[in-house]
């Protein structure tokens, strides 16, 4: 790791140039922050472009985007789940553009741009299992949670954690994957007889593994890319992906329709597509497969191989109605349940 952060540091130090009055580019930066503000310190200091960067959750970045749809003050939207950058391709707050990078790109990546008329494209993938903390399993004697209908076993009552999905991506891509795999009165009845177990819904999807790391909760239900990070902090966290499949977010990038700084935003996006640029994520300790398959692939990024993936279809649930009626019903016929 400290090998990448000295090479992401050399190659920036190398490609550093004087610029003067590149412009600037405004960003809405929808991953972890060491990542955006190392994209930010980066590309300003390498192009000479002023980088204006807001973090926010994907969520929240589409309320804003809907809000300033008359006025524009974005120009990129990078990272978050792909759901989101769908719904705002979907509803023309996007730009279609195709980059010379896509045909580097993975074939997911590629699909992602394909299904949303080139309005936005994948950056990254990472897969959903389970977080769990060995100590405090083996303390209450728990075992360890290698499928879905493991969690359905009364000895994990009030053990398990997840995010809420009219908030989180990550717990919206546990009910669109619960739906495909089971179809959709099972999975609702599946969610129904799991929720005696969950001791909350948290706002935010990265929530519950770390409430797992810091022995909060015994389970979450995650995105498995965010538990290198605490097992470095060294927390006695693993994860398991569930035996009978499992989804997959693709984080997006998208221009915004009407921006301001077009001509930056395009430069900008081409260059978040390099290997170079891909790099930034595994450097700041995020651990999510690059789209771009040239770009070095750190250890800890979980291994795609040996995990069973379901064919998730990201055109369907990305929908806006699709998701608005799903998070609907899961907020009527689950989270309205007693625990």
């Amino acid at each position: 790791m400290k090998q990448s952060l000295i090479a992401v540091a050399a190659w920036a130090a190398a490609a550093s140039v004087q610029a003067q009055d590149a412009g600037q580019i405004n960003i809405i930066c929808s991953v972890q922050a060491e990542w955006c503000n190392m994209i930010q310190t980066v590309y300003a200091r390498t192009t000479g472009v002023k980088v204006n960067m807001s973090l926010k959750g994907s969520g929240e970045a589409l309320a804003q985007l809907i809000a300033e749809r008359a006025n524009p003050k974005t120009d990129i939207w990078f990272g978050g789940t792909g759901d989101p950058h769908l719904q705002a391709a979907e509803n023309g707050l996007s730009l279609e553009y195709k980059s010379a990078a896509l045909p580097q790109l993975h074939a997911w990546a590629q699909q992602q741009a394909a299904q949303s008329s080139y309005k936005t494209v994948g950056i990254y993938s990472g897969p959903l299992g389970f977080g769990y903390n060995t100590e405090l399993l083996a303390k209450k004697k728990l075992p360890i949670p290698r499928s879905w209908a493991d969690l359905l076993n009364p000895v994990y009552k009030g053990e398990v954690q997840v995010a809420n999905p009219a908030s989180s991506g990550t717990a919206y891509t546990m009910v669109a994957t619960l739906v495909q795999l089971m179809g959709e009165d099972k999975a609702f009845d599946y969610m129904k007889h799991v929720h005696k177990n969950i001791n909350q819904y948290t706002r935010s999807g990265t929530a519950p593994i770390k409430a797992v790391a810091r022995g909060e909760t015994a389970v979450s239900i995650s995105f498995i890319h965010d538990a290198p990070q605490e097992k470095m902090q060294g927390f006695p966290v693993e994860t398991t992906t569930p035996s009978e499949g499992t989804g997959a977010e693709i984080g997006s990038m998208s221009i915004i329709k009407g921006a301001r700084n077009l001509a930056n935003a395009k430069k900008f996006y081409d260059w978040a597509l390099t290997p170079q640029a891909q790099q930034f994520g595994a450097a700041t300790k995020q651990y999510q497969l690059p789209s771009n398959k040239s770009t070095p692939v750190d250890p800890n990024v979980p291994d795609f191989k040996k995990i069973k993936l379901i064919n998730y279809d990201y055109a369907k649930y990305g929908a806006s109605a699709e998701r608005k009626r799903l998070i609907g019903k899961w907020e009527k016929d689950v989270n309205s349940l007693p625990r």
